[in-house]
């Protein structure tokens, strides 16, 4: 095998069409290209994303990304030495649209391809930004998932806790459209805090009380709503202030679990004694500054090195696909064409099934 290898990756897990190239050797991964268009017009009408459109706008810009993040990378099909593709979980048509968009390339050129557990795209992200070394904590912090992993190699993850119900970005976009806000709701509620006071509001800090590691939002979305609610009854609305107000009293409520739920994992990490100890954050809530400065306060204190991936590559995108297949790759880990798309898929599949994940098994 090769010492250094270029790949291409394609994502397409949910409402952002990606594809870029990464090029891995002896001094380190480099992101050579990074392409997302995303979907946020096509579904701002409907208060949250829609799959089959998703799925659609997916089919029609998988070529066009891909296109561009060759361009941009100065590379042709014939100096990539593989094709890295989410191939779950996510919304079943977003990701099958990627997962046969590899599977062309890959037959047309005859280059192998990696399906890739996009929630490991994320995962391995820090190694991709700042060549972490194995066991680090993560807590990967999206719309759609939320968990403590101790990463302990590039197919080797450990849950020590998780959401029960709502993940914390979900649980932002619903914040928001109680609040009469747009979406995505995350960036949002950010924004509208700033000029909000948080602690007019006493929200709760759900399972707080409660040892353990595992997190609950569903219960501070509903106590948003009767705040929101009881000051509708009042003033017959919300004025700027009252939202601002209730943004911040929500983003802090959400802060300070995610806070204290990672000093507990941090507590279980440590008790593994790390030569190099790192605690990760990834995902798209990653993003949210007052978050990231609350566990970078943590680590700290903790004697615990911080680690947040630059904003861009927090949200999906198809360098942290590339970067995670190249691992597989080294791993001798390949696909065929028999590759199914998945739209659940645990990292750590021998984790009981949380709270919530439905009949059909975790989703992550």
């Amino acid at each position: 095998m090769p010492e250094t290898l270029t790949f291409l990756g394609i994502e397409s897990s949910c409402d952002d069409t990606a594809a870029a190239v990464v090029r891995d050797g002896s001094d380190g991964p480099a992101i050579l290209s990074s392409v997302v268009q995303g979907q946020t017009r096509l579904h701002a009408g409907f208060g949250g994303v829609v799959p089959e459109i998703a799925a659609r706008a997916h089919a029609e810009r998988l070529d066009h990304c891909v296109e561009q993040a060759l361009a941009e990378a100065g590379v042709g099909l014939s100096d990539l030495d593989g094709i890295a593709v989410t191939a779950g979980p996510g919304l079943i048509g977003g990701v099958l649209s990627g997962v046969m968009c590899a599977k062309g390339l890959s037959a047309g050129t005859g280059l192998p391809f990696v399906g890739v557990n996009h929630l490991a795209g994320h995962a391995l992200t820090p190694r991709l930004t700042d060549g972490l070394k194995f066991p680090y904590l993560l807590l990967l912090v999206s719309g759609g998932h939320c968990q403590f992993l101790i990463v302990n190699g590039a197919t080797d993850y450990r849950r020590i806790g998780g959401t029960i119900d709502d993940a914390p970005g979900e649980a932002f976009d619903k914040a928001a459209r109680l609040l009469g806000l747009n979406q995505p709701g995350g960036p949002e509620i950010e924004q509208a805090a700033k000029a909000g006071d948080p602690d007019r509001f006493a929200l709760p800090r759900p399972l707080l009380d409660r040892p353990g590691c595992d997190l609950s939002f569903s219960g501070l979305k509903t106590a948003l709503l009767r705040a929101r609610d009881g000051l509708v009854a009042q003033q017959g609305g919300l004025t700027r202030q009252d939202q601002a107000d209730l943004s911040a009293s929500f983003q802090s409520a959400v802060c300070d679990v995610l806070t204290e739920k990672s000093r507990r994992a941090i507590a279980l990490y440590l008790d593994l004694q790390p030569d190099e100890p790192a605690f990760a954050v990834a995902g798209g809530v990653a993003a949210n500054m007052e978050i990231r400065a609350g566990l970078k306060a943590l680590c700290d204190k903790a004697g615990v090195a911080f680690v947040a991936p630059p904003l861009a590559l927090c949200t999906d995108n198809g360098a942290m696909i590339a970067y995670a297949g190249i691992e597989r790759f080294r791993l001798g880990l390949l696909d065929d064409m028999a590759l199914s798309a998945r739209p659940r898929w645990p990292l750590d599949d021998t984790a009981a099934p949380q709270l919530g994940s439905g009949r059909k098994g975790a989703k992550a």
